[in-house]
């Protein structure tokens, strides 16, 4: 079996080296693909200047027939190299986002979110015949439904100033230093801004993952995952963007270790609440609390169940029904400890880490 080309750039055909990649080996999926934007003459501003747009041969197809055979071809190869438990988002406009999302519903992807790019700066509609395009498509779904992904739910809301992260991200193009150039011009013509990729790289991938970009351009997808500690596999077809972004990749200096360890609670292990009471933390006979009302007191019995009010359960089934609502129990119940009422999610971090470090409990 073929090993996986980890922090490299692979020039080529995009179909044929996905094709020639390990099948299930791959955490995360970003895709940049051709827009097809159908571009029939030159743009030009009011004073008459020649506006810099999309004209790359590589964004020319001749059918919409074409561009889907195109889409449906490099999903598919790149459906095999993704593990089961992978995740890959895409990214268009008007022009192509729609083909591309029902292509990928038709090859058994799972659509988990579409995320609106909102530009704070984007390129005004100089002929004035339409609404200025300020926004971007982009789809992110699971390689099969059911199957546990990664989401950093914790790390994006931390990002967010302890706000759930929406699906509308507001953030600039890559422009002024942040802009690859070339000879004095834009090495690439649809350069995305590194703010973009931190955010789809730390909320759906961990330190160590493998994130794989099939269109690399100038390199953006590989900068940011070498920054938080992920490995990259970048496929690009155009000798000049491939040493563009190898000279860009080799400049960024890798983050800490200690700073890339961010555990989400989702994907730690799972503690049983019996554990606590094998692990002498909690007591046969000792009183829990409830979080929202003090006055509300469980008795923990011997096999990991509470008794309160006449009723015996799980802690997570007894405050549902104290609670008239789902809720979780780790976080609902509490317990007393030198005369401070602590949740017994503390406990269960304390099994947690005995567990990593091989530690046992000296109660």
């Amino acid at each position: 079996m073929p090993t996986l080309p980890l922090n490299q750039i692979l020039q080529g055909d995009c179909i044929e080296i996905l094709n020639s990649l390990p099948g299930n080996s791959v955490d995360l999926v970003f895709a940049d693909p051709p827009y097809n934007l159908q571009l029939q003459n030159d743009l030009y501003r009011p004073d008459s200047s020649k506006v810099d747009a999309v004209t790359d041969k590589w964004d020319r197809f001749s059918s919409f027939s074409d561009y889907d055979r195109f889409t449906s071809e490099w999903l598919r190869a790149t459906c095999r190299v993704m593990k089961d438990t992978g995740t890959i988002w895409v990214i268009g406009s008007y022009h192509n986002i729609f083909r591309v999302g029902a292509i990928m519903q038709d090859l058994g992807f799972w659509i988990l979110n579409d995320i609106v790019w909102l530009k704070t700066n984007p390129m005004p509609n100089f002929r004035g015949v339409r609404f200025t395009n300020a926004h971007e498509t982009i789809i992110w779904a699971q390689k099969k439904k059911g199957k546990r992904y990664t989401f950093n739910h914790r790390s994006m809301k931390a990002l967010n100033d302890d706000l759930q992260m929406r699906s509308d991200w507001v953030l600039p193009l890559a422009t002024g230093g942040e802009r690859i150039k070339f000879n004095g011009a834009k090495a690439h013509s649809t350069q995305k801004p590194e703010s973009l990729l931190y955010r789809v790289i730390l909320s759906s991938s961990n330190a160590g993952d493998v994130v794989l970009d099939p269109f690399f351009g100038s390199g953006t997808t590989g900068a940011v995952a070498k920054k938080l500690g992920r490995n990259f596999i970048g496929i690009e077809r155009d000798r000049k963007y491939v040493k563009v972004a190898r000279k860009r990749i080799d400049a960024i200096e890798e983050s800490p270790a200690g700073a890339l360890i961010l555990p989400e609670k989702r994907n730690q292990p799972r503690v049983p609440f019996g554990s606590l009471l094998e692990a002498g933390l909690l007591t046969p006979g000792q009183s829990l609390f409830l979080k929202r009302d003090k006055s509300v007191r469980a008795v923990v019995l011997s096999n990991g169940h509470l008794k309160c009010q006449g009723q015996v359960g799980s802690i997570h089934a007894l405050a549902k029904s104290l609670a008239g609502r789902a809720v979780n129990g780790w976080e609902m119940w509490q317990y007393k400890e030198n005369g401070k009422l602590k949740t017994i999610d503390e406990l269960r971090e304390k099994i947690r880490a005995s567990k990593v470090q091989g530690q046992t409990f000296d109660l």
